[in-house]
Parts: structure tokens; C-alpha cells; sequence
């Protein structure tokens, strides 16, 4: 992240609560089947009416807590983290005290009842979810005639704020993911703001544009570095604004660094799956060693990208060809997907058939529906933070880079989404010959290579205990390095940020746990470490090239491409 960024922006930047298939689940059938809690909400019912001490206890609670609220001597006070609640005007006036505090109880309680009502993990987890956000929607913050700032802002602006906001809300409603924006559209460029690392795309195919950085060193190191970027966003959250740029740093530590974009697809690619995409990185690492000449390749992917990777890399072992790859690199990557918590209690084989139908019969799954799920699994962070800002307040949403990215989402193919659904579903990579890439049986055992394997630890969407399982998976010898942030982050994480830190160990025994206790905390970027790490493994430096391209591959355009500009 950038040195001193916002919190809540911070925040906003890696906010998800769910897995990978999860998310592609609830993308595909609308967000609406989560707040409904179907059998979960009648058994909470059912345990309600049989256990009728606990509604009264906690209604004793309640109203003893409302009676002290009404005096004035409650001490229910938000947390220091609870940002809704900061204006002055929360604890300066008694009335508005007074709600802020009847809320906060009321939700308590709400939460409480659903905690002790003796539900199975699964219906616990469901109705929790329906819960929390019936209750975050409820905050009086959200509400225009309780919000101290945003009466100040329309007291001072003569009304000018209120008419703002309502322009803001009806403009975000026009069109999908119909929730609050977090960036303005036009508030960076790609090409000019951000992507901005100079190169050439010097690979053109169907699936993927392929991105040679030009070096900055006057020597390079021989084996190149190939960057598989996710399948479900644009590439440049790998080169963001300079001095936030992963391929600006690598490139600037003497490496050879090729970057993959991703064509975003349409109904025409409804066919392309896991192979299709398997293949392209077979063709981008081809591309690669032509043009320099290595017969070997550090192959590095990130998220749904480190999955694809991961599978290549079984594919090359089982058909003898695993000496085309020098190492392997996963960033923020699940390969164990055993569902747990919120992913176990809504997604059943049913649920998943409906979500990959919904997809098939238009081609595609829409990126704008995922980032209405990315936006209501996290609601204060991602809804009601910026609810407040655009509408109550008739602001425009600070520029973020990484919001920016995330708001330029694309398509996945219908099989691509297929083929993911099916893997979380049967958690197919723990088992080998579960799962196939180009025919090949894949077993993550038979990766006899050094792995350097990032997670977050504020990762929700991949929960870094389940990144650290990859340790134990893929064979030869993990580099495990947990970053103290969250999802994004955890791969932006240029060096100059003082408040950077992550975890090491020289040790990966089986249980995170035990790699937790005996990690070593690290200030700082993990960036150097990670040059350091691909320096010892891309062979020894040479003079680097004068012009990009060779082998018969010659600059097509200058970086970023063309794909990356596909809506």
C-alpha cells in the first residue's frame, strides 16, 4: 500500500469475506439468495420458541441497558475501529448519543441471540451473515437526518450537498454493480497513470497479450521471470502507479520480467476453460524462451492466476518437461480450497449447478456482478462508508489506484467458471489425478521445485492458513512469507512503506500454527526478499538486450497493450 493511506480506503482496497468460489457462486445467481436465510432462518425460529429463557434474557438485557441509555449512565461506547461513528457530534449531543448507543446495544443483543441459540456451525454462519447486515444497514450513520456531518455539510452548503448526493445515487443506480462508487471513473488512466512500466507486448494470441518490460539494468539476470496475473481482473494490478509496481521493481532489480494480460471475453469465448487457459501460459512461456534464449522459466501466479500455474506446473512434471521451470511462485493462491465458515454454509452442488447454468446460457459470468458481491460481503467498508461520502455528504470518493483496478472488472468465460466451480466443490488439487490440465492427471506432489509462496494475514478471500497449505502440497522447498495485510496489499507492498511487515521462517512443519509461532517478524517490504530469492534461482547476469523481442518475435505495440483496454 502506499506509506500513509486512509484506513477505510485501506480497507476498502482488500474487503471480501469469502472464498474464490464463493464469490463466483454468488456473481452468477445475485446476492439476493444470500440474505435469505431459507432453512437456516426457520430453525433459527424453531430453537427461538423452544428456548424462550434466552429471548427473555436477552430482552432483559435489553431493556435494562435502554433504561441506562435513557438516563444517561450507559457505558456502551463504539469501538476505536468503528469509523461510522467518529464526528464529535456522536458524543457531544446528548440525543444523538443516545441512538448511537440504543443501536450498538440492539445489535449486541441481536447478535447475542443467534449466538446462543445453539445452531449447527452451517445455520449459524447463514443467519449470522443475514444478521450483521441487516444490522450494519441500520446504522442511524446511514441515516441523513441523524448524521451530524451530513446535516453540517447541507446546513453549510444551503442544501448544495443533499442535491449532490442525490446526482451521485441516481448516476450509481443507472447501471450495474448499483452500488456506491469508490473511485471516479476517470480518476486515473491506464497507460498514462498507471501500466505505465516500459515495454512491449511481443505476443499476440486469442487468450492473452504477452508484455516483454524493457530492462532498466545494464545487466539482466538469464532465466525469465513469467508473471500470471488473475483471470478475473486486468493485469496491472501487478504495474500500478510508478513506485507501486511490481514489474517496476523487478525490472529495476535486473530481472527479465514478462507479464500475461488477459483478453477480456465475451459470449464468442463461452468455450474457453482451464485448458484453454493452461495453454496460453504454455504458449506465453514458449514466447519467452525465445526471446531469451533460456531453456527455463520462473513461472509466478497470482490468485485465480496461481491456481492455473500451479496446474501447468503438475501438467509439465507428469509429461517429463518440468526442467522448462526453474521455480514456482503463488501470490495470495488457494490451492487447498476446503470450505469452511461462510463458503460451507451456502454453497451446496445444487447452488453450484444454478450458478455455472446462469453463466452458461449467457456466455459468460460479468464482472460487474462480481464487484456487487465483493461490495456487499463487506457493507461498512465497501457499502455504507461510501453511502455516507457520495450521498449524505455529496462528495466524490477519493482516488485509490488499487479501487480504480477494481472497478475496471472484466468477464470470465462460461467454462473458465465451470471448470473453478467444480474444483472448489470437489477440492480436487489435494487429491492427486482429481483434477486434469491438457489431459495430464494433476498431482501438486510431483512440483519438485522451489515454491515462494505470499499470503496476507487479514486475507479473506484466500485465508492465508489455506495459502499455507500449498507448502505442504508441492514438492521441493517452500519460501512461506505472510504479509501483515490483506489480499491486495499483500502483492502491493512496494519498499518505503515504514508500517510494512511480514513473517518468515526458515521451516515449514505442517501446521500454520507451528510456522506462526516460530516465524520471525520482518519491517519492511517483502519485495527485496523476493528479488533476493529469484536472483539465486534466474541463473547468472548478462549483458541485457538492446531491443525487445527476438527469435522471431518482434514488437506488435508499445505496453500496455490493447487488452487491457477491453470493456
Amino acid at each position: 500500500m502506499s506509506a500513509d493511506p486512509d484506513s477505510t480506503t485501506s480497507a476498502a482496497a482488500d474487503a471480501a469475506a469469502a472464498p474464490l468460489d464463493l464469490l463466483l457462486t454468488d456473481a452468477a445467481v445475485g446476492m439476493l439468495r444470500r440474505v435469505n436465510p431459507g432453512g437456516s432462518g426457520l430453525r433459527l425460529a424453531a430453537a427461538l420458541v423452544s428456548r424462550p429463557q434466552l429471548v427473555a434474557g436477552r430482552g432483559r438485557q435489553l431493556l435494562g441497558e435502554l433504561g441506562r441509555i435513557a438516563v444517561g449512565t450507559s457505558q456502551v461506547q463504539p469501538s476505536r475501529r468503528d469509523r461510522r461513528f467518529a464526528d464529535p457530534g456522536w458524543a457531544g449531543n446528548p440525543l444523538l448519543r443516545r441512538v448511537m448507543q440504543a443501536y450498538l446495544a440492539a445489535g449486541e443483543s441481536a447478535e447475542g441471540v443467534v449466538a446462543d441459540a445453539g445452531l449447527d456451525e452451517k445455520d449459524a454462519e447463514r443467519v449470522g451473515f443475514v444478521v450483521t447486515n441487516l444490522i450494519d444497514a441500520l446504522a442511524p450513520s446511514n441515516n441523513p437526518l441523524l448524521n451530524p456531518a451530513a446535516v453540517k455539510a447541507a446546513v453549510d452548503t444551503g442544501g448544495g450537498s443533499a442535491l449532490t448526493g442525490l446526482r451521485h445515487f441516481f448516476a450509481d443506480m443507472a447501471a450495474p454493480p448499483r452500488v456506491p462508487s469508490m473511485v471516479e471513473p476517470d480518476a486515473f488512466e491506464v497507460g498514462k497513470d498507471l501500466a505505465v512500466t516500459p515495454g512491449s507486448v511481443i505476443l499476440r494470441t486469442p487468450e492473452l497479450e504477452l508484455i516483454q518490460y524493457r530492462p532498466a539494468t545494464a545487466t539482466v539476470r538469464q532465466v525469465p521471470l513469467l508473471i500470471v496475473p488473475p483471470v478475473i481482473n486486468k493485469f496491472y494490478v501487478m504495474d500500478l502507479a510508478p513506485g507501486r509496481s511490481m514489474a517496476e521493481y523487478l525490472v529495476g532489480q535486473g530481472l527479465q520480467v514478462f507479464m500475461i494480460s488477459w483478453r477480456n471475453p465475451d459470449a464468442r469465448h463461452a468455450k474457453w476453460d482451464l485448458d484453454t487457459y493452461g495453454q496460453a501460459i504454455l504458449d506465453a512461456m514458449d514466447a519467452t524462451a525465445r526471446i531469451t534464449g533460456s531453456e527455463q522459466t520462473v513461472l509466478a501466479g497470482a490468485c485465480s492466476g496461481g491456481i492455473i500455474a500451479a496446474m501447468v506446473a503438475a501438467h509439465l512434471a507428469h509429461t517429463g518437461q518440468q526442467d522448462r521451470l526453474a521455480a514456482v511462485t503463488l501470490m495470495v493462491t488457494v490451492l487447498d480450497q476446503a470450505r469452511a465458515g461462510l463458503a460451507s454454509a451456502v454453497i451446496d452442488e445444487r447452488t453450484a449447478e444454478l450458478a455455472a447454468a446462469a453463466s452458461r446460457a449467457r456466455g459468460y459470468l460479468d464482472g460487474r456482478s462480481l464487484a456487487e458481491v465483493f461490495a456487499w460481503l463487506r457493507p461498512n467498508d465497501l457499502i455504507w462508508n461510501y453511502w455516507v461520502n457520495n450521498y449524505l455528504l455529496g462528495r466524490k470518493p477519493p482516488p485509490f489506484d488499487i479501487l480504480f483496478w477494481n472497478a475496471d472488472t472484466t468477464r470470465m468465460t462460461a467454462g473458465l467458471h465451470r471448470d473453478f466451480l467444480e474444483l472448489g466443490a470437489a477440492n480436487a488439487l489435494v487429491r492427486p489425478g482429481a483434477a486434469t490440465m491438457l489431459g495430464s492427471p494433476v498431482d501438486l506432489a510431483t512440483v519438485d521445485l522451489d515454491s515462494y509462496i505470499v499470503a496476507g494475514i487479514t486475507d479473506h478471500i484466500c485465508p492465508w492458513q489455506s495459502c499455507y497449505r500449498s507448502t505442504q502440497l508441492l514438492g521441493g522447498r517452500p519460501r512461506f512469507l505472510l504479509s501483515t495485510s490483506g489480499h491486495v496489499a499483500a502483492m502491493v507492498n512496494p519498499p518505503g512503506n515504514d508500517k510494512a511487515r511480514y513473517q518468515m521462517a526458515t521451516k515449514c512443519p505442517d501446521d500454520p500454527q507451528k510456522w506462526l509461532r516460530i516465524a520471525e517478524t520482518c519491517h519492511g517490504s517483502w519485495w527485496p526478499d523476493y528479488a533476493g530469492w529469484l536472483a539465486e534461482r534466474c541463473g547468472e547476469e548478462r549483458a541485457a538486450p538492446e531491443d525487445l523481442g527476438g527469435g522471431g518475435l518482434a514488437p506488435i505495440c508499445e505496453a500496455p497493450g490493447t487488452y487491457v483496454y477491453d470493456r
